[in-house]
């Protein structure tokens, strides 16, 4: 009876405390969020300061103080779930202490009704005279049975109101420390908020600038949008290379195939012939690639079998493998750089106080000059050179394509393989003079993927 209680209690209190753990848990992984954040905001000041030098970089200056209101918004709405955690864990020690408060004033009242009778029972003769009343001897041992058992009833009583009230304050002493977290956080927040204040009192003047220099910006603009369609040229031809290389070898492949095909064909008809012209079937030869049957097909084009599309970049085992290769990767791959924020986004943006508009195939990151750039995926070097005043670098993952552009330096060469996280070069800078990187991803079609969507995720 005694254990029985007592594992009953333990288990009751592990309840009550487990949800709490998970709180915490959860908990752990806003305040990490929130680090980050905070170690990203940092940066983007630092940026700040650095463009403020250059009276050229009203954009770059919009661009870093968006990013920094996006950041910082991110991080009050981290926090506010960080005070409804809290919120939520008050209520539920809140629930816990009314609970415990009752069930101790049950426990307390039972007891009390438990000593108040063994007090007005408390002559011996009157336990003696219970036991001799007893019709047997089997009846008498269970009387004595019965007085221990009373006895060790009242034992675990007492245990069990000097453990709830035990647990009672380890819960009052949780849910002052939840007020007093609360108040810690909720302080926190208001700092944020008044600095999110701030932040969009200087993006307004930033604006205000922006619209007493239209024609300085849109020279900016057209010098970036110059820059982006001969960047996308120099992309398109290297797809058309490509593509017409692996066609090319395709060809020849599948016109050997054939040769040997027709060759086998001609022995089989004239051993045929020189048996009596007995008839037998030809043999074709068929190579697999890619789980496939491949045979020889008119037009000299291989027909591969399955779900994926047809892309001429594939017909290799090897370009096939880099494509599956990098797409079971998307929302994993490694960042190009250790560090550095995105403070161009991929798609179309609009100037704020302009009717302008800014168009990015890729996302621009906001890193120190000479940072390390390094590959996201396993690829074949394709392309290094000067792309309008931009030295770039064009990695070729099957039929995906990567590009690293405005670096200071190259480390590799054309028809270098590389893994995820080699080192390709240095990042150098942007149009407006800041250390930058701008990164993309595209496939054989020639159109951009949105890198955002296949970098990990910082947080």
């Amino acid at each position: 009876m005694t254990k029985r209680l007592t594992i009953l209690f333990f288990i009751l209190l592990g309840l009550g405390i487990m949800p709490y753990a998970q709180t915490n848990a959860s908990r752990d992984e806003l305040q990490k969020q929130e680090q980050t954040l905070r170690k990203e905001l940092e940066e983007l000041n630092q940026l700040k300061n650095q463009i403020q030098k250059n009276k050229k970089s009203t954009l770059a200056q919009m661009a870093v103080i968006q990013s920094k209101i996006a950041k910082r918004e991110a991080l009050v709405n981290s926090i506010a779930k960080q005070v409804k955690i809290i919120d939520d864990a008050i209520a539920s020690n809140q629930q816990d202490v009314q609970k415990l408060n009752k069930d101790l004033d049950t426990l307390k009242t039972k007891y009390e009704k438990s000593i108040i009778y063994a007090y007005k029972s408390r002559s011996g003769y009157e336990y003696l005279n219970f036991l001799f009343s007893a019709n047997s001897f089997n009846d008498a041992v269970k009387r004595i049975t019965y007085l221990k058992s009373y006895r060790q009833t009242r034992e675990a009583q007492a245990r069990a109101i000097d453990m709830s009230q035990k647990d009672l304050n380890v819960k009052i002493g949780q849910l002052g420390s939840n007020k007093k977290d609360r108040l810690k956080t909720l302080g926190v927040q208001n700092e944020q908020l008044k600095v999110l204040v701030d932040d969009r009192k200087e993006q307004d003047k930033i604006i205000k600038q922006l619209k007493g220099k239209e024609q300085e910006v849109t020279e900016q603009l057209r010098q970036k949008e110059a820059q982006r369609r001969k960047m996308q040229s120099a992309l398109m031809a290297i797809i058309k290379r490509e593509t017409a290389e692996a066609e090319k070898k395709e060809k020849e492949r599948v016109a050997k195939l054939k040769a040997a095909n027709d060759a086998a064909a001609a022995k089989v008809k004239a051993d045929a012939s020189a048996a009596n012209n007995t008839p037998a079937k030809p043999v074709i030869k068929t190579s697999t690639k890619n789980g496939n049957k491949v045979g020889a097909v008119e037009g000299g084009v291989t027909n591969t079998s399955g779900s994926r599309p047809y892309s001429a970049l594939e017909t290799t085992e090897e370009g096939r493998e880099a494509s599956v290769s990098i797409e079971n990767g998307k929302g994993n791959l490694p960042w190009p750089v250790d560090k550095g924020n995105v403070y161009i986004h991929f798609g179309v943006e609009n100037i704020p106080g302009t009717k302008l508009n800014r168009k990015s195939d890729g996302i621009e990151l906001a890193v120190p000059k000479g940072s390390s750039v390094k590959s996201v995926a396993n690829g074949v070097v394709k392309y290094t050179g000067d792309i309008n005043g931009d030295l770039t670098v064009f990695v070729q993952h099957g039929k995906y394509f990567s590009t690293y552009t405005h670096l200071s330096s190259i480390n590799v060469s054309i028809g270098t393989e590389v893994k995820a996280g080699t080192l390709l070069g240095r990042s150098g800078v942007n149009i407006e003079g800041e250390g930058a990187l701008l990164f993309m991803i595209s496939n054989d079609k020639g159109a951009f993927l949105d890198p955002e969507n296949w970098l990990k995720n910082r947080r």
